[in-house]
């Protein structure tokens, strides 16, 4: 694990445990990953970024989980899921939508399909 990710997580330990979840399949079902740290994302990138993991507030305080990460990628249409806290277009034809994840349980194939279509979407841009 890299210096720069538990220093993300200073604080937050149990929230770790879901990052790294996310993280071992990112690299186990998408090719050529490279990891990011920043200060407020984890951004995971081919040649372009297609994810990141943060502590966005998508919900209102009292509906969040004590422990969770928000997985946010990009695709080229707005997804329709229960599942997605927050979607946005900031450019025309681009979405954002953020999904929080409170439990390794939603680390699942579902998920895993969105952030693999979103490499593929950010590979595709010019």
């Amino acid at each position: 694990m890299d210096q720069d990710v538990l220093y993300f997580f200073d604080g937050k330990q149990e929230a770790l445990l879901l990052y790294k979840a996310f993280e071992e399949r990112v690299f186990s079902e998408v090719n050529g990953v490279k990891v990011k740290v920043q200060k407020t994302q984890i951004a995971f990138s081919i040649r372009r970024q297609f994810a990141f993991v943060s502590f966005l507030p998508v919900r209102k305080a009292k509906e969040r989980p004590e422990v969770y990460i928000v997985v946010t990628f990009g695709l080229g249409y707005r997804l329709e899921s229960p599942r997605i806290d927050a979607a946005v277009e900031p450019y025309p034809g681009r979405f954002t939508h953020h999904v929080l994840v409170s439990g390794i349980w939603e680390i699942d194939d579902e998920l895993m399909g969105w952030v693999k279509e979103a490499a593929a979407f950010s590979a595709g841009k010019r």
